[in-house]
């Protein structure tokens, strides 16, 4: 009664929010901040899970998404994965939802053939090249991590699945080989989100893989809704999945060190995000987990990771509750320079969201943020952190879609009665948030079953977009309309040696009025799914910058200046001062 009166009280809150205190961008009037475009550009994908009637709980949770340049063009690609049948005694034509697609059912990877005019003018076209590709995954896919560990140039991926895990080596000619066995990744388990992550500063990315349930379709439990309608069960019907940490090898293996450097942990994990929380320039580990107290991973600097999540305030809610946390990002809300943490939960919860003392010590401030009332009615999964509008702040989206039947869209004959539409946020500057999403109304309305999230400049143009993954649904993509009309800097951020992504590499952009704006590398976040590894940093109405300082992975720092803006370049280290 006490959890249904808060609900209450903080709906009655949101709808008594304060009116925004930074206007938007003039130009926007009248504009859809973001629009859809799946079908238009190519992307035809339509998740299949393989439901049967039976409510095992694996088919509730996919599917994750990755934008990630494979064939090293400059513009992003797409990869997505696949669902299966799951009932082994039922073939494909008996599923309760109709596959629709190329047979067999399978993960995709679709090229992004971005033509650009001379007159600036952008065609987005997407190519389905998966065949081409080599790529044969017919697995029951859950997520996707995008890194280029063996340091040839050519990012990588790491599907994340009802086990075993699957390692897609990047040839560099249009093909992948899998290599899961070989490399020793591929673990059985059922993982979901997946984060590559240079843990000891060698230059070599390790990997984290977040596990959720001990879980077999011949063990799935019969669970009911509160009207006694089969339903899907609440994770605590099961022993949650421990994590799994791997080192690189630097010779195309990794070895398995969880239990060496994770003593304790919670689990079951859902979304995993990476940064250097602390400011000791090592990377750590935050997990959000379902049901159970979320882990903060501190780096020691030895090869192993102490959980500080209790001590850092970051384990549980403000109220004291272990939160159903699905989808996570790290990014720095209120630019003083560090990491602060957004997480969705699971309907009447509402989001959380960390600030960060710099020190990694943590306060629940969703409630002031106007974030948790507004999020209530909401089970969220793919978020990130995002300046949809460049004004140098950032903001957020939140895909959402239930894991229990809302009897109000059964009682419809809704078929698949699980559909949310999204939430936008922006951010004012004064540690709250703003619900916009009515700004993006067709967008973002309509009722699906949301699950993974992917942001990124998909067209080159300066601006995030957002690629959602919905269970049982159509791919969408959700092009930003909003953010190149301010101006902006993008930065690709490459190594000396390897010329890869140099995820963990921290970016401070300092204004033209001696303000900081900082930034870091990274596709992890959100949920199962992988972001722009790029560095797209919102400069509103300034014309120029006065300085980029790059701290690097392995601790260097560098500086350039003269930088253009409103353009992607690339940054190499050791070639700054």
């Amino acid at each position: 009664m006490k959890y249904v009166l808060f609900a209450f009280f903080a709906l009655l809150a949101a709808c008594r929010e304060r009116p925004t205190e930074n206007s938007p961008p003039s130009a926007a009037a009248g504009t859809e901040w973001l629009v859809e475009r799946a079908t238009v550009v190519g992307l035809d994908f339509l998740h299949f899970n393989g439901t049967t009637g039976e409510y095992y709980d694996a088919e509730i949770f996919p599917p994750g998404v990755a934008i990630f340049d494979y064939d090293n063009d400059g513009d992003l690609d797409l990869y997505v994965v696949q669902g299966q049948m799951l009932d082994p005694t039922k073939t494909i034509e008996q599923a309760q939802f109709p596959y629709q697609g190329p047979m067999p059912p399978k993960d995709r990877l679709y090229r992004n053939d971005l033509f650009v005019a001379a007159d600036g003018l952008r065609t987005l076209r997407f190519t389905d090249v998966t065949n081409a590709s080599g790529i044969d995954v017919r697995s029951y896919g859950m997520g996707v991590a995008a890194g280029d560990f063996d340091n040839d140039g050519r990012t990588d991926l790491y599907l994340t699945r009802l086990g075993p895990n699957v390692l897609l080596r990047n040839n560099g000619n249009g093909t992948f080989s899998d290599v899961s066995q070989r490399s020793g990744t591929d673990d059985p388990s059922w993982s979901v989100s997946a984060a590559w992550i240079d843990i000891d500063r060698d230059g070599w990315l390790d990997l984290y893989v977040g596990n959720y349930l001990r879980y077999t379709i011949e063990g799935d439990a019969d669970c009911f809704s509160p009207s006694g309608e089969p339903d899907y069960c609440d994770p605590t019907v099961y022993q949650p999945a421990r994590d799994r940490l791997y080192r690189n090898q630097r010779d195309g293996t990794f070895r398995d060190i969880t239990n060496s450097a994770l003593r304790g942990g919670h689990g079951p994990a859902l979304g995993v995000s990476t940064a250097d929380f602390n400011g000791d320039g090592w990377m750590d580990v935050y997990v959000a987990n379902d049901r159970r107290e979320n882990d903060l991973w501190i780096n020691q600097r030895d090869g192993t990771f102490r959980n500080d999540a209790l001590v850092a305030g970051a384990a549980l809610n403000i109220d004291g509750r272990a939160e159903a946390s699905m989808g996570v990002d790290a990014g720095d809300f209120d630019n003083d320079g560090d990491d602060d943490l957004f997480m969705t939960n699971f309907t009447a919860e509402g989001s959380t969201l960390f600030r960060n003392d710099g020190s990694a010590r943590f306060d629940d401030v969703g409630v002031p943020s106007g974030l948790r009332p507004r999020s209530v009615p909401y089970t969220g999964f793919g978020t990130a952190w995002f300046d949809i509008d460049n004004d140098g702040l950032l903001d957020l989206l939140s895909v959402n879609g239930t894991v229990k039947r809302l009897e109000s869209l059964a009682q419809k004959r809704d078929p698949f009665p699980f559909g949310q539409s999204r939430q936008l946020f922006r951010n004012l500057g004064n540690n709250r948030f703003e619900d916009i999403t009515s700004r993006a109304e067709s967008a973002l309305r309509p009722l699906e079953v949301g699950r993974g999230a992917a942001f990124g400049d998909v067209d080159n143009d300066g601006d995030a977009d957002v690629v959602v993954a919905n269970n049982n649904g159509p791919l969408r993509l959700l092009i930003n309309q909003i953010g190149n009309q301010g101006h902006w800097l993008g930065l690709r951020l490459v190594g000396a040696s390897a010329s890869r992504d140099m995820l963990g590499a921290r970016v401070a952009v300092e204004r033209a009025d001696g303000s900081t704006l900082w930034r870091r590398v990274r596709s992890d976040g959100s949920y199962a799914s992988a972001n722009d590894p790029r560095v797209l940093v919102g400069l509103g109405d300034a014309t120029s910058i006065r300085s980029v300082r790059v701290v690097w992975p392995n601790g260097q720092v560098e500086t350039w200046t003269g930088l253009p803006i409103d353009r992607w370049m690339t940054v190499k280290e050791g070639t700054g001062r």
